[in-house]
Parts: structure tokens; sequence; C-alpha cells
């Protein structure tokens, strides 16, 4: 029997799939997803990746039972089990999505084209997101990603005629089997389209109108922003059907509900952002590891100061407010925009710290990781692509600015609740009565600054800009921008409420 097989990878749905549609109307299919060791091996995999994606895999199977098959999860390495399967049941054509990825996936993906052509199974992938395969320049980078995402979506297959695995396979492997040891973060969203498709909903109809001016507020954030990343990430949803279910609830807006609709322009930008970035890793896979800019090369030691990063991964810098934000991140996942950029920002200057390490902790902290916004992220923040300005992020500032009563940081921070509010914001000024009256210990219940902001930040600033002020670092620029730049002239209205590259506008919705 001649049959198709399509490979699940972050598409884990069966509407606005294309791979599995075209593999549908070939004829028989066989519906895969292959658990693979070697990248859950990967320094940026964790487990609440994996029991997100286990969830979102039964919610798959769920879908693909409804039209009549199922879903086979196999552990293994891809052509190894590929090779099983052509050996045991020979089939002519496998289907896919293309993956923007990290390096493993990148590597992983060329294997799998190679033993394609030498066996003779043809490849068909199929664009995901509104990201372009070999783009030949970003001068028409937008009316592309306006073009797919205008496509009409894909109905899911009426049925499919099932094909049988053969041979049984064991349960998918657990975490600790993966080699995983890192904790869930118990309050972190669940996994599947239906979760999904219920955000996306409750954002649309109610939640939209807090969007702007709450995705900044860490207090108001959790509930403003859209919380759709992780979905879009795993390809519970398509990009696509959030952009066009955006649209038409923009449409039935009555006239008076201007904050709702200003709110759905703002996350329609950022919709647009989400695959410029993206759009980077995948003209330039080495930026996952490889400054963008290499006149940067050696500007930071990547294993220097190991004191700084580990005080930063545990929670330890002493500035409250980033300290609250690794407390939350560690118990669910998530943290929005402004204090994703405020952490890289103090990791980046005041404690001196090479992007990739840094990068490499976030990856494993965030639930909705995304390789390609991840990592130009990292870079843009740490000020080594070379075509953006210098941002940084003042803890104290942004303490005061977005949690003046303190509300955020005694949430996450339990010494900090006894603490008076004229000590809030530098609580290693505390004198030792007020401290004793407390009941808490600078330099124990409460860490002392790693480092002086001010001094430590004026003088990391100096590194970069005289880094960026030689002639070679200078004259190398254009190139990047001509590669990498947004086009703020060809970009629609509706999109521009961010301004170009800014840190986080693709991370945070």
């Amino acid at each position: 029997m001649a049959y198709s097989v399509v490979w699940f990878k972050r598409d884990l749905r069966v509407h606005d799939h294309a791979a599995l549609q075209q593999a549908a109307a070939r004829g028989p299919v066989l519906c895969l997803y292959v658990v693979e060791p070697s990248l859950w091996a990967e320094p940026d995999a964790a487990t609440q990746h994996l029991h997100f994606l286990r969830e979102g895999l039964l919610d798959l199977h769920a879908q693909l039972k409804a039209l009549g098959t199922r879903l086979h999860v196999v552990t293994g390495e891809v052509t190894d089990v590929l090779s099983r399967l052509l050996a045991l049941a020979p089939f002519e054509a496998l289907y896919a999505h293309e993956e923007t990825g990290n390096a493993a996936t990148y590597r992983r993906d060329q294997v799998v084209g190679r033993w394609c052509r030498a066996h003779g199974v043809a490849w068909h992938e199929t664009p995901q997101f509104g990201v372009v395969r070999r783009l030949p320049s970003r001068q028409r980078w937008q009316s592309q990603w306006a073009a797919h995402t205008r496509a009409p979506l894909l109905p899911a297959p009426e049925a499919l005629q099932p094909v049988p695995l053969p041979w049984r396979e064991p349960a998918m492997p657990s975490a600790v089997q993966l080699g995983l040891q890192d904790a869930d973060p118990p309050l972190r969203q669940r996994g599947g389209r239906a979760e999904a498709l219920a955000v996306l909903h409750e954002f649309l109809a109610l939640r939209s109108a807090q969007y702007r001016g709450g995705i900044s507020s860490p207090l108001r954030a959790p509930t403003a922003c859209s919380r759709l990343s992780p979905y879009l990430a795993l390809g519970c949803l398509s990009l696509r059907e959030v952009v066009q279910a955006t649209q038409v609830h923009m449409a039935q807006l009555p006239p008076e509900a201007t904050r709702q609709r200003q709110g759905l322009a703002a996350f329609m930008s950022r919709l647009v952002w989400h695959c410029h970035f993206i759009q980077k890793l995948e003209d330039e896979p080495e930026l996952e590891w490889r400054n963008l800019h290499r006149g940067y090369d050696g500007l930071r030691d990547e294993a220097a100061n190991p004191e700084h990063l580990d005080a930063l991964m545990h929670g330890r810098t002493g500035w409250p407010m980033v300290d609250a934000c690794v407390a939350m991140l560690r118990e669910t996942g998530w943290l929005n925009f402004r204090m994703r950029a405020m952490l890289v920002s103090v990791a980046a200057y005041p404690l001196w710290l090479h992007w990739r390490p840094v990068g490499l902790w976030l990856a494993r902290q965030f639930l909705d990781y995304e390789p390609g916004i991840h990592w130009s992220q990292l870079q843009m923040q740490s000020g080594t692509t070379g075509i953006n300005t210098t941002r940084v992020y003042n803890p104290i500032k942004q303490a005061h600015d977005h949690d003046p009563q303190g509300h955020f940081v005694r949430r996450w921070l339990p010494a900090m609740r006894c603490v008076p509010d004229a000590w809030l914001f530098e609580p290693w000024r505390m004198p030792p009565d007020v401290q004793a009256r407390c009941g808490v210990q600078v330099g124990v219940d409460i860490a002392m600054p790693l480092v002086d902001l001010e001094a430590a930040t004026r003088a990391a600033k100096a590194r970069l800009h005289a880094r960026r002020a030689q002639p070679e670092v200078r004259a190398a620029k254009a190139a990047i921008v001509e590669k990498h730049g947004s086009r703020k002239r060809s970009t629609p209205a509706r999109a521009r409420s961010g301004p170009p590259d800014h840190p986080g506008q693709a991370s945070l919705f």
C-alpha cells in the first residue's frame, strides 16, 4: 500500500496544516512524532518543555482520532526511525513544516534531507510562519508576510485513512529518562490546542482591552498579555489563524470599543515582529552561538564571572526587581517583555555576562522559548548586533516605574514582605535596627548587590561604546542592516506600534 508519512514537529494541530492536507490528498497517512533524545540533551531543553509537549501531543492525538486515525509517538533519532519504517512498511513521501529552530534541529533537518535523497523518498516541506526560506532580500519580506497571513485557512481533512505503525512502541520517555533534571514550574500554562483556543478567545473577547499599557507592568501583564506565545512556539495554533481571528474580531468591535481596538492593533504589530525576528535566525543560523556583528567578538568572555551568572540564576543579585523576576520565572515559566529585557540588560551591563550562557539559562526558563526570537533578542539587548541603540534597563528605576508599592516584589520574595516602604527599592541600605525589627538580615535573607550598579553600568557602556566607535566596527554595520534590518517604510500602519527591533517585541504575546 502506497502511503505518506506526516512528520509533526512544532506544529501540533490538524487545522491550517499544509503538510497534513497535502499528504491526505495523496492517500493514506501515517502521522508521526519523534521524541529525539539528542535534542533533549541540548542545553536549551527543559522539563517544562517536555511536559508542555506531552500535553500538546495528547491533544493532537485526540484531534487525529476524530479524523479516523491516531498519532504514533516514537522515541529515537529521526533517520533511524525512518529507516526502520522504510524497511518494514515502505513509504513514498515525507511531509513536514519548515522549522527554524536551534542548531541541533538545523543539522537534523540537513541529515533528514540527505537520507530522503539517498532512499528515494520525496520530502515535501511547507512554510509554517511568515518566514521565507532562502530569502533573497529583506526588501520585500513584509509583503510576503502579509501574503502568507492573508491566504485562506486550511481546514482539517474531513477524514484520514490510517496507516498502522509496524511495531509496538513503548510509552513516551519521562524527563528523567531523557536526562532532564530541572523542575517543572508549578504555575506554568498547560499545553494543547484546546487550551490554546480558550486563551485566544478569552484574550480577543476580554483581556485585549488591557493590552496597551498593561504589557509592561509585571503586575498587570499576566492577564494583559495574550499569553499565546507558548502555543505559537509549539504550533498548537498557526500564526495565520491568530492573525485572521484578530482581524475578524477587530472588524466586529463597536465604535466605542477604543481601548480594545488599540490593544488589538498593538498585538497585531507584535505578530509581525514575531516572524521578523525568526527570519533573522533563518537567514543567519550562526547568531545562536556567535555575535551577529563579528566586530564585537571578544568584548565579553563567555566563561567570565561565573559567580555573577550563578547569582543571577538563583535570584541572588541583590536587586529586588531582578530577583523577583527570577522567582516568578521559576514558578510560572513566563515573564512579560519588559522584565525579560531588564534581566538581559542587568546580565549584559552591570554583571558584564556574555549573552550565550545567559541565553541558555533563559531558554530553559521560558516555556515559550522560540530560538529565532530568543537569540535575536539576547544579542540585541547585549549590544552585539551592531545595528541597535544601546538599551540599558536600571532595575531600581524599573521597580519605581512598574512596582512603586512593591506588590510584585513582595509577592515573589517572601523576605521583602516586612521591609518598610522606605527601604523597598534598596533594602541593603536598611539600618541594623530596622533589619532586626523586620526579622531579616541583609546578606543572608536578602542578598547584597553583586556590584555597584551605577559604576558597573557606566564602565560597561564605556567598553561597548569604545568598541562601537572603532572604524572597522562602524564600517561593517551597513551589511548587517541590509541583511537583517527592518524596513519601516513597508510596514502597514497597524504594525507600527513598536520601534523596529525593540527588545521583547515578539516574545511577549
